[in-house]
């Protein structure tokens, strides 16, 4: 059953003459539970997607969660940007316990809440520091943790590892993995990183040149269990990078324009 549904999605922007098309009728089922990656090339729409679905752009077409419209942002979306975005004046257990406030959460179950969050995310001990005391990648965690602290259905991911260092990038991949298993959540992660796509997700669509379309769509059956390197180094997930990689290169090749919708 679908969790979320987009259909005949379109947006155009005001141009120097004429409207700028940046998504051209994009049609997606994600299933509860499942994580869809979605990439593509630079300036194709997939961010303003994206946003569509947090209810933060207005479009042509229809967006649902659960089957009801989606006509603004809800805490039933959650998402975490590039930039983490914290409240540099709050510590990370307040960062984290600002959203069950705001929902008006008893005040036992939120600091549960937080306790549990900042276990998952492994930062017992640095609770009580402010964002300019934590390294990149750290806020980043806090950031993943402030959102899931909501308990959104649908966590929806913008680049959200794009500034952080290599090696970095990799433990946070491994960190979101987890944490994906353990509560199952649905998520929708909008990426340039092709390699990054394959790893995580369950399934990855390829979005056309603008005005995007999903244009292409791979399944991911990659036994998880295994240590990371096994599986970047399995012959199944080379093949699996590749496939994507040429078609998302088809894409960057392709005249704007001109793609057609084969999803």
């Amino acid at each position: 059953m679908a969790r979320m549904e987009i259909r005949n999605v379109s947006k155009s922007y005001a141009g120097a003459g004429k409207p700028v098309a940046a998504l051209g009728g994009v049609d997606l089922a994600v299933k509860d539970g499942e994580f869809v990656s979605i990439v593509g090339p630079s300036g194709c729409g997939k961010s303003t997607l994206l946003y569509i679905i947090g209810g933060f752009i207005d479009c042509e077409g229809d967006v649902s969660v659960d089957g009801r419209t989606i006509t603004g942002p809800g805490t039933d979306r959650g998402i975490v940007f590039q930039e983490q975005a914290l409240f540099p004046w709050l510590t990370v257990r307040r960062n984290i316990l600002y959203g069950p406030e705001t929902q008006q959460v008893p005040a036992a179950e939120r600091e549960q809440t937080a306790d549990r969050l900042i276990a998952m995310i492994g930062l017992r001990g640095f609770q009580d520091r402010f964002p300019r005391e934590l390294s990149g990648g750290m806020r980043q965690r806090v950031a993943l943790a402030r959102t899931l602290a909501c308990n959104p259905a649908i966590l929806l991911l913008d680049e959200p590892f794009g500034a952080l260092d290599a090696q970095t990038r990799e433990v946070m991949q491994d960190e979101l993995l987890r944490i994906w298993h353990e509560t199952r959540k649905t998520v929708l992660m909008i990426t340039h990183d092709v390699d990054e796509a394959v790893y995580l997700s369950a399934r990855v669509l390829v979005m056309s040149a603008r005005p995007g379309r999903l244009v292409d769509a791979f399944e991911v059956d990659l036994d998880r269990s295994l240590p990371r390197e096994d599986i970047v180094l399995s012959a199944r997930f080379r093949d699996i990078r590749n496939k994507v990689w040429l078609s998302v290169r088809r894409q960057v090749r392709e005249p704007e324009g001109c793609a057609q919708n084969g999803v």
